[in-house]
């Protein structure tokens, strides 16, 4: 049955499809004998884009043998002298030599062959067991499988690369088969994947390019975007192969290490609380009740440290700063009730707070700036 929202992001087809096909292939592996002539029938292929992510894509159902990988490409020489050049050039340049790299979808081994060349412990990882077995008569190592769950194990994970070659563009299920290559790699692994060129499928408008056995039409911006969703980051992403193909250089995403802001919290700590202690307490103001100084007063906790905090914007005078309490005033009160310094957290407008305070204000009043490396004098 026809599907009406994008297989990666959810989100609905424009509603009509950019394109109707009728009487077309019903997969490209599929060459009826003479026998099946008077029942065998094509089909009709509805191109839809997603409204949301943009991604061209099918609305029909997969071909039966979508898992597997059945590849003629492969016995090209000049195909196989093109790969064994850019596979050597990605492993060396990835430092992958003696490490752990796994081909998804490798059919009977055709790219696995050449792989074997550039120093990489190789595997790979094919649905159809009739594939597998010839792998394994090559010499090759070679699971049966299919990534179907985030949470599949392939024999020999975690792996440092991984290869997906014009294989993704077959699978519905896009975002079960990525999130489970991301969970069969190592923290700083690297990937090369795929699909074929949707871009000069648009630019040379090569309208016999849709076949049932292509769910998926990227383009490198909807190829990046689908990564991206997946906990993918796009090292680069090129047009290979007389254009032909998109081929995306890929990382994991780890998580970010932001450690280094309770160093800076903690040094700000120690600098405010070191310039306070040169004045009397609680005679010193801050001037800016915007969000980062209230979450500096708090999270450094100046409540009984200062005298009031001083903002021009009248609908926050006459209240207190959040969690802290402490009294927030217009800048007249420099005049009624003095105080010895002033700490500026004006962001942006810092100067001018403090060009201000000099031409207007007692001019004997110390000045500070918080900068983002810390505190600043102003003489």
């Amino acid at each position: 049955m026809p599907i009406s929202k994008c297989r990666v992001c959810n989100k609905t087809f424009f509603e009509a499809p950019l394109i109707e096909y009728h009487n077309m292939p019903k997969a490209a592996q599929f060459l009826p004998d003479k026998d099946s002539l008077l029942t065998e029938k094509g089909v009709d292929l509805n191109v839809c884009q997603c409204s949301g992510c943009g991604l061209v894509q099918l609305s029909n159902e997969p071909v039966p043998y979508y898992k597997e990988v059945i590849r003629a490409a492969a016995v090209s020489q000049e195909m196989k002298d093109f790969r064994d050049n850019q596979f050597k050039t990605f492993i060396k340049k990835h430092s992958l030599k003696e490490k752990k790299v796994i081909e998804i979808g490798c059919g009977r081994g055709e790219y696995l062959s050449i792989l074997k060349n550039t120093g990489a412990i190789v595997s790979g990882l094919e649905y159809s067991e009739e594939s597998v077995k010839q792998c394994i008569v090559n010499g090759l190592n070679v699971s049966q499988g299919f990534l179907e769950s985030s949470d599949y194990m392939i024999n020999g994970a975690p792996f440092d690369g991984f290869f997906m070659l014009n294989f993704l563009e077959h699978l519905p299920e896009q975002n079960l088969v990525l999130s489970g290559i991301y969970n069969n790699l190592t923290d700083q692994a690297v990937g090369l994947l795929e699909v074929p060129n949707f871009n000069m499928i648009l630019r040379k408008h090569l309208f016999s390019e849709f076949i049932g056995d292509h769910l998926f039409y990227f383009t490198k911006d909807t190829l990046t975007t689908t990564l991206n969703l997946n906990g993918f980051e796009v090292i680069d992403c090129s047009e290979i192969w007389n254009e032909y193909i998109i081929s995306a250089v890929i990382r994991k995403r780890n998580r970010l290490n932001i450690d280094d802001f309770q160093k800076h919290q903690a040094n700000l700590k120690y600098e405010l609380e070191k310039y306070l202690s040169c004045f009397r307490s609680k005679n010193v103001a801050i001037w800016g009740a915007g969000h980062q100084a209230l979450a500096i007063i708090s999270l450094i906790d100046l409540s009984g440290k200062i005298k009031y905090v001083i903002d021009s914007a009248a609908f926050k005078q006459g209240k207190y700063t959040p969690a802290t309490h402490i009294p927030i005033v217009s800048p007249d009160v420099l005049h009624s009730d003095p105080v010895e310094a002033v700490i500026i957290m004006a962001a942006s407008y810092s100067d001018e707070v403090a060009r201000t305070i000099r031409q207007k204000y007692d001019k004997t009043v110390k000045i500070a700036i918080l900068r983002d490396y810390g505190l600043q004098n102003i003489i």
